[in-house]
């Protein structure tokens, strides 16, 4: 008995993810989703695929009001489930909020803390959900819908403030960290933001526990949340698997999500008959234990409630399993793999002829971070220098030794931020997630894996921090001239009688005021690489730059790719620094000057070295 219900409810689960949405094109259908069915008022135990429309009308009056009569049994697998319709309308809960009222919730708190109001800075407020975790970095973020932290008119990258506008207008005051990911959508109602300038702790407000791990609520099972508005509440899951039609007002319109229903729990009546109001948008939903005391796990993120005119009180929650999958967060700091080591760095003297690294105009080294007072910051056998507004680097450079390269895995290496780096300096996988952008390594990973097997086991790591990456369309290396790019280390290697194998390379992105901004980020289009390396006790240095057209991120042509070799001189012009001198006298090629007269490289046997 108890395989055949969870039988029929896996089925009643895929009918609803699969055919819901052709249900909730109907204008009075306001959701789809499975419950007890409702007789004279009461639930009762039978299993139902309980429909929410608007308003409910005689079948003569169906007409008028542009909507079909609903079947009252539907078959799911071979079985014929009854139906129930019921009339609800939900809103999500940010429209309206009331005034303040000196509520702690309201105020700005630090350390900041579940359950206390939190917003946008163009959105009025909402709630802190709880304290998450990026799952491979371990940064903390707070969590709460997409309508409180992103809102119709924000932006990712842009500015999250505690409390919330409505509740305090002085938001460089309560700035607390910035919009890096978020969700509208069948996952959920969904957003994290970064946690900067205060501290922070994960007990949510007056319910004293901090979430450790994630559930998947069931009907009428009992659960608690702690919300901006009005405080803590009780209620009890009575429809799951529940798919929604919401209005999420111009510039949004409609949006169908995912979700589970919470009614009021009789035996712990909320102040007023309300569980939820405006503003509490973003609360966490938790799980109660048979004894009544609030569990540690959460069931839900709440995002709406119903509307004005509906007949009863209810809530809606998102998954929180779909919310934390969609968000790439956990409930718990991952255990950080030991961080790297940091090695000497960028070698001067690999060649055997000193050969420095570029030096950084005026304006750049204002730009620079500086790491004990150098804007040189080291990794094993590659240094680069980082900006703070673009927040990559203005260049790395890096050393070869072609003749100990060791070839070592890369699976399991996960991209980090430098924790020697403010965070705010460095772009992390929040640009990179639901699009066609790589994480593009500068230092060319497989390039640094020489030396004694420690050694070459930290580089491959020390590749993987943020700093050393740049945004990359998937196919770069591949596509950029039948992968020339990727292949330029190895072809003076395999090409040129380098001296003892050794090669020294320098590279990173231009950077121009024109360049696209994609989720808050400048996306550079040009890069730039420098090969130098000695033939016969003769310095040679060779300049190379990338364009990749990055207009359209959703296609691209093979030959929006283009390498051409250039001089030196060109990529200090475009970057707005200097190399060495040695180096760039060690630049002998001679290049028509002007540019209409140079062709792309097609192979690399067209590359003068």
């Amino acid at each position: 008995m108890v395989k055949k219900k969870k039988d029929l409810q896996a089925s009643l689960r895929r009918f609803v993810r699969t055919k819901g949405a052709d249900y909730l094109r109907d204008p009075n259908v306001s959701s789809i989703g499975i419950g007890y069915k409702v007789a004279d008022g009461r639930p009762t135990d039978e299993i139902a695929i309980q429909f929410t429309v608007r308003r409910k009308a005689a079948p003569e009056q169906l007409g008028a009001l542009g909507t079909a009569l609903l079947p009252e049994a539907i078959e799911v697998d071979g079985v014929a489930v009854p139906t129930d319709v019921l009339q609800r309308d939900y809103r999500v809960d940010f429209h309206v909020v009331e005034e303040t009222v000196g509520s702690p919730r309201k105020t700005r708190v630090d350390p900041v803390v579940p359950g206390v109001s939190v917003g946008h800075v163009r959105v009025s407020a909402g709630t802190i959900g709880c304290v998450v975790y990026d799952r491979v970095d371990g940064t903390p973020y707070v969590l709460s819908n997409w309508h409180v932290l992103h809102g119709p008119q924000g932006a990712l990258g842009e500015d999250v403030v505690q409390p919330g506008v409505h509740d305090d207008n002085r938001t460089e005051r309560n700035r607390l960290g910035r919009l890096v990911r978020s969700h509208l959508g069948a996952a959920g109602d969904c957003a994290i933001a970064t946690i900067e300038d205060r501290g922070f702790a994960p007990e949510i407000l007056d319910l004293g526990v901090a979430v450790d791990e994630l559930g998947e609520p069931e009907l009428g099972d009992k659960v608690v949340k702690s919300g901006r508005t009005t405080g803590v509440t009780h209620g009890v899951v009575r429809r799951v698997d529940t798919l929604v039609k919401l209005d999420y007002g111009p510039g949004v319109g409609q949006r169908q999500i995912g979700c589970f229903e919470i009614g009021p729990d009789p035996a712990r009546p909320a102040a007023d008959g309300e569980i939820s109001m405006g503003g509490d948008s973003g609360a966490a939903w938790v799980f109660k234990s048979a004894n009544g005391r609030t569990a540690r796990t959460l069931a839900g993120l709440h995002f709406a409630g119903e509307a004005g005119d509906s007949p009863d009180e209810h809530a809606l929650a998102c998954l929180p399993g779909s919310v934390f999958e969609k968000l790439g967060i956990t409930v718990r700091p991952p255990l950080r793999p030991e961080v790297a080591g940091i090695g000497a760095g960028f070698d001067e003297n690999f060649l055997g002829t000193p050969v420095g690294v570029p030096e950084l105009g005026d304006a750049a080294r204002a730009d620079a971070v500086e790491l004990n007072g150098s804007t040189v910051i080291d990794y094993t056998h590659f240094s680069l220098a980082q900006s703070k507004s673009r927040r990559f680097a203005f260049w790395v450079a890096w050393n070869i030794d072609g003749g100990g390269l060791k070839k070592l895995n890369r699976s399991g290496i996960p991209f980090l931020l430098d924790p020697r780096v403010p965070a705010e300096f460095q772009v992390g996988d929040e640009l990179y997630r639901d699009n066609r952008l790589d994480r593009g390594h500068l230092a060319r990973r497989a390039d640094l894996l020489w030396g004694t097997r420690s050694e070459a086991e930290r580089a491959n790591e020390d590749s993987f921090f943020f700093t050393n990456i740049t945004p990359q369309m998937d196919d770069f290396n591949q596509s950029a001239r039948r992968g020339l790019w990727g292949r330029l280390e190895d072809a003076v290697l395999a090409d040129v009688d380098v001296d003892d194998l050794r090669v020294s390379v320098y590279g990173g992105p231009v950077f121009r005021s024109d360049d696209r901004v994609f989720r808050g980020v400048r996306l550079p289009r040009e890069y730039w690489k420098v090969i130098a390396f000695t033939s016969g006790g003769v310095l040679k240095a060779r300049a190379f730059v990338l364009t990749q057209n990055l207009n359209q991120l959703e296609s691209l042509e093979l030959d929006e790719f283009r390498v051409f070799q250039v001089a030196l001189g060109e990529v200090e012009e475009r970057c707005g620094f200097t190399f060495p001198a040695a180096l760039a006298s060690a630049d002998t090629l001679v290049l028509p000057e002007s540019v209409e007269e140079r062709k792309p490289l097609e192979a690399l046997t067209d590359i003068q070295w």
